[in-house]
């Protein structure tokens, strides 16, 4: 599984295997431990409202515990929008600290989805389909089947 997304000069790659092996992984001897685990079960949670983004790690993890009532250090990503919806960041606690993601579309603005609560469910998946600029309101994917026997 991998996820690749390209903005004028920037080229980010994102895998279920690790990116690079982080310093106390290495310390360890354990060069497979996963910088972020883009596995697909992992859960990613949408904030309802734009947010000012001059708010770092500090300001987004308390808005993730204080208005959206989440533990910010679960194994989830937490999305955030700017005002003008063309800027995203994504919040990722990493066992020892918060990765904190950002992309700026070069023109457009990013889709976000209709709420009435205060934060969205979605899948990866999902969080693909919003990087790339699709309505997710507008895409219904085809359930996947699970058969036994033929």
């Amino acid at each position: 599984c991998c996820f690749q997304y390209q903005t004028g000069r920037c080229h980010l790659v994102l895998r279920s295997t690790c990116l690079e092996p982080s310093a106390a992984a290495m310390a360890h001897g354990d060069p497979q431990y996963p910088v972020i685990d883009l596995s697909h079960t992992l859960p990613v949670y949408l904030a309802r409202d734009p947010l000012d983004f001059r708010r770092q790690i500090d300001g987004l993890s308390l808005h993730v515990q204080e208005v959206l009532a989440l533990d910010p250090f679960a194994p989830h990503l937490f999305v955030f929008r700017n005002r003008n919806g063309d800027k995203l960041k994504v919040l990722y606690w990493h066992g020892n600290g918060f990765c904190l993601l950002y992309k700026r579309l070069d023109r457009g603005r990013f889709c976000w989805p209709d709420m009435q609560d205060e934060v969205h469910y979605c899948t990866l998946r999902d969080l693909q389909w919003l990087l790339d600029g699709l309505d997710l309101g507008a895409l219904k994917a085809k359930k996947i089947q699970d058969y036994s026997r033929v």
